[in-house]
């Protein structure tokens, strides 16, 4: 019997149950497995994938929902990942006109590659903004982290939360109450008692990923990147909005090179909601 077309296998809702396939997809595309991270996304997004007849993935991806729950305002798309064997098919094409099509008319957004933005764009994508990704061992700062910073607690979580919809411009809730249990590190910045920026530190293979960083200004954002580095033996690795040319200066000047751009995509909208001026960095770009 010949094997289906990938253009006629159906396309079904993944789960956690999935992580170990989806992290073979990774390392088939040649990316790292991250299981630490699809199992995040997994969890607290909706994986789309199609199955392959001979075992594993044909394709995947995740969409992230944010805002009142059945009534997204926004969704993040990430970890589009088509297998080697499939490339080059339309296969990515296809999950990508269902995620949309899934979506009704909820905003989008994505973080795209080079090789991926042509496809976005025919998609109806528009590029809006781009980031750049920095990564390398923290040489130390001019600032003095534990005077403004210190270790959030459970208690810190709802002004966490009140600060972060500011920014991000939508209710992250679902995201944040998992951030203590995925990041090895979850720090507030204070001043005069009340908190004025977050940041975490999350392990993927051999780094520590400074995100999300959300802060109310660049000193504040180096403080919480200087506690977070102090506190690891790891190499730091963060996606910056461009348009903090201080702080990636700063964390260039430290230690941090660049390692490329990803371009910043919207479908819906015709940019991010929220205040970009004090979001620095996404938790993940699969997440937004």
């Amino acid at each position: 019997m010949p094997t289906p077309s990938p253009a006629t296998l159906p396309i079904r809702r993944l789960t956690h149950r999935d992580l170990t396939a989806c992290a073979d997809l990774s390392e088939d595309r040649g990316w790292p497995r991250e299981e630490h991270k699809w199992g995040l996304l997994l969890t607290a997004g909706t994986g789309y994938g199609i199955d392959d007849p001979d075992g594993g993935l044909v394709s995947a991806c995740v969409v992230t929902e944010y805002g009142p729950y059945g009534r997204p305002v926004l969704g993040a798309v990430g970890m589009v990942l088509v297998a080697e064997r499939h490339a080059r098919q339309g296969v990515g094409r296809r999950l990508m006109r269902h995620v949309v099509s899934a979506m009704g008319t909820t905003p989008l957004t994505l973080h795209a590659t080079e090789f991926g933005r042509p496809l976005y764009e025919e998609l109806g994508f528009k590029t809006t903004g781009r980031a750049e990704m920095v990564r390398g061992r923290f040489t130390g700062g001019d600032v003095r982290p534990d005077g403004m910073t210190r270790a959030a607690t459970a208690e810190d979580l709802a002004t966490i939360v009140k600060i972060d919809q500011e920014v991000f411009g939508a209710d992250r809730t679902h995201i944040l109450a998992r951030l203590p249990a995925f990041a090895d590190q979850v720090r507030v910045a204070e001043e005069n008692g009340r908190i004025i920026g977050y940041a975490a530190a999350w392990p993927n293979m051999d780094t520590h990923v400074v995100g999300p960083l959300i802060a109310r200004d660049t000193e504040t954002a180096k403080a919480l990147v200087t506690s977070l580095a102090a506190r690891t033996d790891r190499p730091l690795r963060t996606d910056i909005d461009v348009r903090h040319e201080d702080l990636l200066a700063w964390l260039k000047a430290r230690g941090l090179a660049s390692v490329g751009f990803n371009a910043v995509m919207t479908y819906g909208i015709a940019e991010l909601p929220g205040d970009w001026s004090r979001r620095f960095a996404p938790l993940t770009v699969a997440a937004g």
